[in-house]
Order: C-alpha cells, then structure tokens, then sequence
C-alpha cells in the first residue's frame, strides 16, 4: 500500500472539488494538495460575469483534471475514489488501497441523479444532471421518436427547451413548469415559448399588485385591473406545440408522476411508462431529472453528523461535526443559523460559493488565522438560463418562510422580461428577473439595505420610470 502525504486533502472533481482547489491554489500554493477524482474529466467554470456583488453569472464546462496542475504547482492528482476515511489518524483509504495522509481534508463528492423507480432494470431510464449533457443527450437521441421528461427543475426544462426533432411528453408533479425555480406567473411567461404565434406582441406591458390570501391563492388588489389574479387552472391554457409538419412536438401532463416502467419488444415502442393518474404513455426512452441525492459513498472511522437531507452537516465555515474534515457542495448540508435572505438550494452557484468558503477556513486553520464567513451567504443568489432567457433569482423570490404576509408586485412584457418583486412591510424581500432587465443590482441593494419602498408604490417597476436613478 503506497502512502502519499499532503497538507490539503479535496475529495471531488466537480465544481466544487475544483473550486476548492482553485481557492487553495491562490491562499497557500507552497503547500501540498491532493484531488482525489474518479474521472479524468473534471468541471470547470469558465466566462465569470458579475451582474452585482454576489449575483455572479458561469459557464460550467467539462476539462482535463491534468489542466489544474498549471494553476498549482505542488497539486497531486489521485484517479481514485475513497472508500474510507480514518479522521481520528487523518489518512484517506482509496479503492485501490492508496493512503492519503492529509491535514485537513474537503469532501465534496457532490449528489447523485435520484433516479424514478425501477430506473435500474432498464438501460433506457436516463439519469441527468448536467446541463451540458443536453448536447449528449440530443446525440443519443437523434434516432428516437418520443421521449418522456420527468422532472420539474432547471435541467428539465433545459432539455424540453434544448431538444429538436423529437415527440416529448413532459410529466411533472406540479401544476405549472419549472416549479424548482420559478412562480406560475413565470412559467406563463416561458409559455410564450413553447406556442407558435405569427403575431409578436412586445408592446404590451402590465403591472400588476397582488398579496397571497390565507389559502394561498393570488388575488388582485387593483380591482380595476382587467389582469385578473392568475388562478389554480391557468396552466390549461397551454396549446401543445405542433412542428412544421402539423405533429405535436411537445405535451406537458401535470400532477401527476410515474407508477412504473414495463419493457415490451414486440409493439412500435420500446418503453410503457405508466402514470399515477392511470395513463400509459409509450416511448423510446424516459429522462430522469428529479433532483439528487447527497453522495456519500464512502465510510468512516466515527460517524458524520447529518442535515435533514442526508447530506454532511456543516456550520458557517464548512467544517463537519469531525474537526479538520470540512465538505462543500451537494453533499454538504447547510445547517447553521442563516442569514434572512439566505437558503440551501443545491445549485452549482452554491456549490462554487461553499467550496471558496471552505478552502479559506482550511487555510485559516492551517496558518492558525481568523476567519469570517464569506458575504455571498448574506443573501441567496443564482443565474442560469431557461428557455432561452437570463434568469436571476434574489432573496426569498418565491416568498420562502414569509407565510402568507407578503405581496407581489409584477411587471411582465411577453416575450422579453419577467419582473417580480417580493415585499414584507414595504421592504424588498426577494425577486425574480427574466430577461435583460439591468436591475440586478438595484434589488441586490435594496434586500440587503431593507429600504422601506412604501413612498413609492407601484412606481418601482413603472416602466416609464428608471427606478435606479431613485437609489444611485
């Protein structure tokens, strides 16, 4: 058994295995530094765009982990996966018996897909996760026919939004798109994207105000409004997008999820995919995108603490319940107190956030300094692109632990931008901005600031008002 020694340990090859070893490569690059990855491949962040102090837009790609020893010129990189760690020694037992003999160690061996049930039986039951294997799958799928998508995230919707050629059959549990992410007035807005319209009608620009009643439905506060509150049955509304050639090319079933998976050889489609509310649906394969699940796959000496959520507890400085072992990313679970605007949502944005953190507490720890956690966790954060459109989520966008004491103000032209605003007492508690809006960092501020917008009204997101120049 060969015995490598090290000051930094990082167990992980995925954003925030890299990140850590980045963050690392610039504190303490005198230091030794392991990566333990079980692929030659690891992920990179590449064209890093501030659009505010914490709102940070990136490409995720995938790179050579032998790319990393440019940036680092004391890492070793280990092609392995762990399959035990002994904390109370500080040595790392790889599959291939290889000890790491570290000083203070980073876990971030990420999520697994969390596949639907019976996924194993069946070879065509695809597990995804990464945005960039969109292009995989479009490869792989050039030949199918219909494929069932089953799973209402970001990636889900990526692959209705970035698939061509080909019958899809959207299921998801909800009642509107992208629920993970956005609010039903959003997924209206994506609609548009979906429905082939000659007419193009980008002139139309509505504000509207709501608050959410004691049964969480939306009612309209302007009465004389003619946009009526949303309501429960507005997603019925969708048309089923039909191709050049006059075929439904896409068809969304709502609530409702997969009971089981039947192989058949002998009829026109390999797959019988059952659903809850009785219907069968046929197709050539299923996508699987319902989220993942924290990946510890590997044992240890004295058990880890654990989140609700399977994942490894850690506190503000990513350090587990075992000293000198720290995790970041999907694996970790975020347990200590939180800041107000700040949550847990397993996004490479925090993953990259975590891992930064957690490089700076092991250096800290190392060269016995002090440190504070990072401001990124002041407030929640992210930026992606869905159906074609930036998207920036602030704050609690979604109303997240306000109860029902909280109203919306909303501006939406079709087809261009989206504009929520979630506000508490008058105060800016979260948003969501679709499209090119440049107010990233006017609601950035006005969260953190908690400036009372009572005075101003509706006139926030009058579109004929540049509200910036009211908080320059």
């Amino acid at each position: 058994m060969s015995t490598i020694k090290t000051r930094y340990l990082v167990i992980g090859g995925g954003i925030a295995g890299v990140t850590c070893v980045e963050t690392l490569a610039i504190l303490h690059p005198e230091e030794k530094l392991v990566i333990i990855t079980a692929s030659s491949l690891v992920k990179n962040v590449s064209n890093v765009s501030f659009y505010a102090k914490t709102v940070v837009k990136f490409d995720v790609k995938d790179t050579e982990a032998s790319s990393l020893l440019k940036i680092h010129p004391n890492l070793k990189i280990v092609y392995d996966s762990v399959k035990y760690l002994d904390t109370k020694n500080k040595i790392a037992v790889t599959d291939d018996n290889v000890s790491i003999q570290y000083d203070v160690v980073c876990i971030c061996t990420g999520g697994i897909p969390r596949l639907i049930s019976d996924s194993n039986k069946f070879n065509r039951i695809l597990g995804i996760r990464d945005t960039d294997s969109v292009k995989d799958f479009q490869e792989k799928l050039k030949d199918g026919r219909r494929m069932v998508i089953v799973g209402n995230g970001g990636i889900a919707s990526e692959i209705v939004h970035a698939t061509q050629g080909i019958q899809k059959v959207w299921v998801i549990r909800d009642d509107y798109i992208s629920a993970t992410f956005v609010d039903p007035g959003a997924a209206e807005f994506f609609q548009d994207t979906f429905r082939n319209k000659s007419e193009e009608n980008k002139d139309t620009t509505i504000l509207r105000r709501h608050i959410f009643s004691e049964d969480d439905t939306v009612v309209s506060i302007n009465k004389n409004l003619k946009s009526a509150a949303l309501g429960p049955d507005w997603y019925r509304k969708l048309e089923n997008v039909k191709n050049a050639s006059g075929e439904q090319e896409l068809e969304i079933i709502y609530k409702v999820e997969v009971e089981s998976v039947e192989e058949v050889n002998e009829q026109e489609f390999a797959l019988n995919i059952k659903l809850t509310n009785g219907r069968t649906i046929q197709c050539d394969f299923v996508i699987s995108a319902t989220g993942v699940e924290p990946a510890v796959n590997f044992s240890c000496d004295e058990s880890l603490k654990r989140g609700f959520d399977g994942g490894l507890a850690v506190d503000e400085f990513q350090e587990t319940s075992i000293k000198d072992v720290f995790a970041a990313g999907d694996v970790a679970s975020a347990t200590w107190q939180h800041a107000p605007h700040w949550f847990q949502l397993r996004l490479w944005t925090q993953a990259r956030q975590m891992a930064g953190m957690a490089a700076k507490a092991m250096h800290a720890r190392i060269t016995n300094e002090t440190v504070l956690q990072d401001f990124c966790f002041e407030l929640f954060t992210h930026c992606t692109t869905l159906f074609g459109y930036r998207v920036v989520l602030l704050g609690k966008y979604n109303g997240q632990g306000l109860g029902n004491d909280y109203e919306i103000l909303l501006r939406t032209t079709p087809r261009h931008e989206y504009i929520k605003f979630v506000l508490q007492n008058g105060r800016l508690q979260g948003a969501i901005l679709i499209g090119e809006t440049d107010l990233e960092e006017m609601c950035e501020n006005l969260i953190l600031d908690q400036i009372d917008l009572t005075p101003f009204g509706d006139d926030i997101l009058n579109p004929d008002i540049d509200i910036d120049d009211y908080f320059d």
